[in-house]
């Protein structure tokens, strides 16, 4: 033990990781760019509280947070909506983005973790085709590992060797974009639906929802497309005309921040090289949730490395974490990508047709909510084919759902048969193919 292990931004995993690895006997140092105490949107997050178990952190002081209420989903014109209900053991909790922070640096600090602030990650370090250091604005830093956390535009993952077959950009349609606020009520008017999940409402494709607390009421903003604040005033206002009790001051939030919404990365190992959370495209296609699936993740990448006896950290070795993730959660959220990729095709009227036509049930929404994931609407590849052959009269609309459902058997197909043991030729092809599928 004692080998150097820097990781790169304090994304959620890799502060996870950290920890983990430092607990281990492990030199860890975390590189961030914000000063201390200055981390976490000013926002509240929803996710499976079993994710910190799963990553070797207690649970935070219950006062911290709150259960997720139920949610209502509707289609753009709002007419039919689907409850998901959970039962009270399996919700998620809702906690403020600071408040988890605080917590999971608290927790990594005392495992024995150095975290430099006000440090920015320019790009990776390199010898040969082995990733060895970072290059700050405070120097070069070298480690035996580099745990790259510095998120969806990682200057680490994208200055790294195409050679070494990692993707570096992303497509527009591969990210969203949302404004988050909370608002002021208007009235204290009661509200039969508390939580609305609404898909390409008002004529946008992408997801909104209006969540009403005691004191205001919460407003996601979700597109695949540029907007600004002159957009986002006058959908509020549209949002106004059915949410009486939603008001016109912002009174926290009112930011905008771009999340990825596609596949977890093709190839996430190289030699000296592993990326976690963000930078690995860990979150939930279509809304982005992500940090459970960053926190599970992290005890895989940990798993990893503690098996390597060597210290040798190179692709070989780091590969276990990459299949352990495809296996467990991976090969689930793979096939979200291809939805989103359909629902960027369908028209408002297509998707309206869907809701209203049974083609998806209460059951199939609350199933998704056991998935880390607060937008997940679940239907596996077959069951989609056959439900839209049953209740679709518009042949259009049937071809679009079949070529979605074929996708996603691919895709669920390629996760199934990702090489157990690293070879590079072997992996690489693989990762090929896996990429295919999302064309």
């Amino acid at each position: 033990m004692g080998k150097k292990i820097i990781v790169a931004g304090l994304g959620h995993g890799g502060i996870a990781a950290a920890a983990l690895l430092s607990k281990s006997g492990y030199d860890v140092t975390v590189y961030e760019k914000k000063a201390e105490g200055t981390l976490g949107y000013d926002w509240t997050d929803i996710f499976a509280p079993d994710a910190f178990a799963i990553a070797g952190i207690p649970m935070p002081d219950e006062s911290k947070y709150t259960f997720k209420e139920d949610m209502m989903f509707f289609g753009p014109s709002v007419t039919r909506g689907y409850r998901q209900h959970v039962e009270r053991n399996n919700l998620e909790i809702k906690m403020e983005r600071r408040d988890i922070y605080e917590h999971l640096i608290k927790h990594a600090v005392k495992c024995g973790v150095k975290i430099e602030y006000n440090c920015e990650v320019k790009a990776p370090l390199l010898l040969g085709g082995r990733v060895v250091g970072i290059k700050t604005e405070k120097g070069d830093f070298y480690a035996d590992l580099i745990i790259d956390a510095c998120g969806m535009n990682s200057p680490v993952r994208c200055n790294l060797p195409s050679a070494l077959g990692i993707e570096k950009e992303i497509a527009r349609n591969e990210k969203i974009t949302i404004y988050r606020a909370f608002y002021n009520k208007a009235s204290d008017e009661e509200v039969e639906d508390k939580f609305k999940v609404m898909i390409c409402t008002g004529g946008k494709t992408g997801v909104t929802w209006v969540a009403s607390e005691d004191d205001f009421t919460d407003i996601l903003i979700g597109r695949f497309e540029d907007f600004d604040i002159n957009e986002v005033n006058a959908f509020t206002d549209y949002l106004r005309q059915s949410n009486p009790t939603l008001g016109t001051q912002v009174v926290r939030g009112g930011q905008f921040v771009e999340i990825p919404t596609r596949q977890p990365l093709a190839m996430m190992v190289a030699d000296g090289y592993a990326a976690i959370g963000d930078s690995a495209f860990m979150t939930v296609p279509i809304i982005g949730s992500g940090i459970a699936n960053s926190l599970k993740a992290a005890r895989m990448l940990s798993d990893a490395v503690n098996a390597d006896k060597d210290d040798l950290f190179t692709a070989e070795t780091l590969w276990k974490y990459q299949y352990s993730y495809y296996r467990r959660l991976g090969s689930g959220l793979a096939p979200l990508a291809n939805a989103k990729l359909l629902l960027l095709k369908l028209t408002n009227e297509e998707i309206d047709y869907i809701f209203e036509s049974g083609m998806i049930t209460e059951d199939n929404i609350t199933i998704g909510a056991d998935f880390t994931s607060y937008a997940k609407i679940h239907l596996e590849p077959q069951e989609l084919i056959t439900k839209a052959k049953l209740v679709c009269s518009d042949t259009v609309l049937l071809k679009k759902i079949i070529a979605c459902g074929l996708s996603m058997a691919r895709t669920i197909g390629m996760c199934a048969v990702i090489p157990p043991r690293y070879d590079p030729v072997k992996c690489r092809n693989w990762a090929k193919m896996y990429l295919k599928s999302f064309k």
